[in-house]
């Protein structure tokens, strides 16, 4: 069975998902939302990996790196010795070569971040669906979401709430796409 990636990012009204290497909103609901997808398996014996750029890894505060019960893997062309904290990979398919070899060790590949990882994740033969909380604001931001391609619907999920959600006096919603 072919490795799918499936990106999950919060965006606000401009699109905008980070400012000075931290989120421009604090909604627990939503943080929580992103835990509870990126940890979640089936089979309790295996775990999720969380794919981010290096940047985003050295966003995460060292109080949560690394992001606990999940495998994380961060893409660098800096040769990187991130220790016991995470797995360093060039690009997506040298990482998807990577959890080939521990396949019967991961069950879903969540991709966390950031802008150009998103990118290029989209633009992979391995996309398989987007979890994209928009959140029904406008925030200053230096960083964004990259466009998302036409041939990306809506699709509904179980596992997402359906509707607004509300939180701090701000309106988010989780959508869920799939190529056509």
């Amino acid at each position: 069975m072919p490795l799918k990636l499936e990106l999950i990012a919060a965006a606000c009204d401009n699109m905008g998902i980070g400012i000075n290497g931290n989120l421009p909103w604090r909604l627990k609901t939503e943080m929580a939302f992103f835990t509870r997808m990126t940890t979640s398996t089936n089979d309790k014996n295996k775990k999720n990996v969380v794919l981010m750029g290096r940047r985003t890894w050295e966003c995460i505060p060292k109080k949560y790196k690394p992001l606990q019960n999940r495998i994380n893997m961060v893409l660098t062309s800096q040769i990187t010795d991130l220790g016991h904290e995470a797995i360093a990979c060039k690009d997506i398919p040298h990482a998807l070569d990577t959890i080939l070899q521990m396949q019967n060790q991961v069950e879903r590949i969540w991709v966390i971040g950031g802008s150009r990882v998103y990118k290029s994740a989209m633009e992979s033969p391995n996309f398989g669906r987007l979890y994209l909380t928009r959140i029904k604001k406008k925030f200053e931001c230096d960083t964004f979401f990259p466009t998302i391609p036409n041939n990306f619907v809506l699709i509904e999920d179980a596992a997402v709430p359906q509707g607004v959600q509300k939180e701090n006096g701000i309106e988010f919603v989780y959508e869920v796409y799939e190529k056509r």
